[in-house]
């Protein structure tokens, strides 16, 4: 076993037996070394963005100090959801090394494919004004991406 990937299941181990969450549980490595894990606690935090692999990007952000994780990597028991992906990729992750794919997930009750509402929608509302945000930070920003 993955010696990784065993502590990502400790993790989520312990978010159920405490009740914190789903059996989801993170961890991320850098150069061979465990720089942060995390277990789901939506339930706990009653947030529903306290997901294992959110939680451990804000960690290694923070004891790493800053937002760019692209020479880390993630293994995560459960294949991460569109946030937690979006959450990745947005930190720079290249690889996450996942158990349970969604199909697994769905079994037990996630819908960790296509989230879980029914009534999702967008609307664009107040274009002008929010551009000027947009315009505002492009002139006054010094934040490279």
């Amino acid at each position: 076993m993955n010696e990784y990937m065993e502590l990502a299941i400790k993790e989520a181990q312990h978010g159920i037996r405490h009740g914190h969450g789903g059996p989801f549980g993170c961890v991320i490595v850098k150069d061979g070394k465990v720089i942060a894990k995390a277990h789901n606690e939506v339930v706990r935090r009653k947030d529903a963005t306290n997901h294992a692999e959110i939680r451990a990007i804000q960690l290694a952000s923070k004891k790493l100090k800053r937002f760019d994780l692209s020479d880390c990597e993630v293994y995560v028991t459960g294949r991460p959801c569109p946030m937690c992906k979006a959450a990745i990729m947005w930190a720079k992750i290249s690889t996450v090394y996942y158990g349970c794919d969604y199909i697994d997930a769905q079994a037990i009750g996630f819908e960790e494919e296509k989230g879980n509402s029914n009534k999702y929608s967008e609307i664009q509302l107040d274009f002008d004004v929010c551009k000027k945000v947009y315009d505002e930070y492009l002139t006054t920003s010094h934040v490279s991406y």
